[in-house]
């Protein structure tokens, strides 16, 4: 049970309303392995609308600070927008040029990094608390003061379109975007995160600009500050820089439940790479969203298929076959909707083969299912890499981001094992009827074509894209 205490309302900090989930930060994982609570957390919000995660651990002197944005590719008017912005704040601010704040961040032993995502950006920070004042200031000024500096801007860009580029050169970093593509279509989930080197090419400062002024803004932003810290102190702090940041005009989302789009029939998305010695491969489907019930239960079963080295999968066609040095399957989870995508590359001429024992291992999911054995290892697999996951202060800070950007809260992380603990063979049983995509699956193949495209059509309709389009 979710255990919800109200705190008083703090006058001389004008927030409007302060919630205090007081958990433990851990059970005993000697006497209990794989037992994790999240520890205690304060969340309030600022009269201005700025939601904010206060998590003290005092276990070392570090912070780390996040500021979570509602603004990512989905919000896109030109591919690429959000991330572009979202890197283009650390190009100076506050009357500060980028090379004195890189150099002051350096100096004080700081880091700064900002990135973009399918529905979000973030903006993190991480320093000693010794350096708390400084960097606090630092990072209020690159989220809310960006100087989009003109000349630092062209080069940013330069950057970026040289990065989507290098990243076509290998097929694995470009894989999914290319597989969300095909799923999602023209709903904004199939539009690409990084954007294309035109789309990027054809972003103005101005634009930036605008999404800046449109998304980031406190109503529209969550900032989590995770380490070692006095909560009142930091309230204060948070206070005094941020109670003068102002909300515009209501930052737009789109209805990303409208539209979704149904698998009716199987389909190839065939990306030609001339000069490709081999072929990687995604299949799957359109799968569950970030707040699925049974997502816990559907991890362990994940697990036992391509979750791990031991997986069948990777059991299959890399152990057994060596057809490749890897293959796994995995949820990508989105509010809305999102992707079971199965995974792997192996060389040109076995490409039929891999993907086909690709193909019948998945169908054991159906055909024989999981046995007691096989799923007991996995629980206690699960369970064990789990804790690991939020043991420091930056993954904490981003757990505390997505569960504002996604909606949810502690609940999945502190049920996480006695769920675990209840799966049982039966119930993965109704788990992968009602969650694992079976009929009408996506092909991405990004190979050499002409080898290749004969083996495409056995598996569905085929498209056929050139790499080195200015597309996805």
């Amino acid at each position: 049970m979710k255990h919800l205490m109200k705190a008083p309302k703090v006058v001389a900090l004008a927030l409007l309303s302060s919630f205090v989930f007081a958990l433990p930060v851990m059970a005993d994982q000697q006497n209990n392995p794989g037992s994790f609570q999240l520890p205690a957390y304060e969340q309030l919000k600022l009269d201005n609308g700025l939601t904010v995660f206060l998590l003290p651990q005092h276990e070392v002197p570090l912070i780390t600070v996040q500021a979570t944005v509602r603004a990512g590719a989905v919000n896109d008017k030109v591919a690429g927008l959000a991330q572009l912005t979202s890197q283009a704040l650390l190009l100076g601010a506050g009357g500060q040029s980028k090379a004195q704040i890189e150099q002051l961040v350096d100096f004080l032993g700081a880091s700064l990094h900002s990135d973009g995502s399918m529905e979000g950006s973030s903006l993190r920070a991480d320093f000693m608390a010794k350096d708390t004042e400084q960097m606090l200031a630092v990072f209020h000024q690159v989220l809310t003061q960006p100087a989009f500096d003109a000349t630092e801007f062209e080069k940013l860009k330069a950057r970026q379109v040289a990065a989507v580029a290098q990243a076509k050169e290998s097929p694995r970093m470009v894989i999914d975007q290319y597989f969300n593509k095909l799923v999602f279509g023209a709903h904004p989930y199939g539009n690409a995160v990084s954007g294309t080197a035109a789309s990027l090419q054809s972003i103005s400062q101005q634009q930036v600009k605008s999404f800046h002024q449109s998304y980031y803004q406190p109503g529209n932003t969550a900032i989590s500050i995770v380490g070692d810290f006095k909560p009142e102190v930091m309230k204060a702090q948070l206070q005094k820089l941020f109670a003068s940041w102002k909300n515009g005009a209501a930052a737009q989302q789109p209805d990303l439940t409208a539209a979704l789009p149904k698998a009716a029939k199987a389909k190839v998305l065939l990306v030609n790479k001339s000069d490709a010695i081999e072929t990687t491969f995604s299949l799957g489907g359109i799968a569950i969203k970030q707040d699925n019930p049974d997502y816990v239960g559907i991890s362990v079963v994940n697990t036992v298929l391509g979750g791990r080295f031991t997986s069948w999968l990777n059991d299959e066609l890399r152990v057994n076959s060596g057809l490749t040095y890897g293959a796994g399957s995995g949820f990508d989870r989105y509010s809305a909707s999102g992707t079971f995508s199965i995974g792997s590359f192996t060389k040109t001429e076995s490409t039929q083969a891999a993907v086909d024992l690709a193909l019948k291992t998945y169908q054991r999911l159906w055909d024989k299912g999981i046995d007691q054995v096989t799923l007991d290892s996995a629980k206690a697999y699960v369970k064990g890499q789990f804790p690991p996951r939020f043991e420091t202060n930056t993954a904490l800070a981003g757990l505390l981001g997505d569960m504002y950007l996604y909606g949810f809260n502690q609940d999945f992380i502190n049920s996480f094992q006695s769920k675990v603990d209840q799966l049982t063979v039966a119930e993965s049983k109704r788990l992968i009827n009602s969650y694992f995509p079976k009929d009408q699956l996506q092909f991405v193949l990004v190979g050499k074509a002409e080898a290749i495209k004969d083996i495409a059509k056995t598996y569905g309709e085929v498209t056929q894209v050139e790499i080195t389009a200015d597309s996805f």
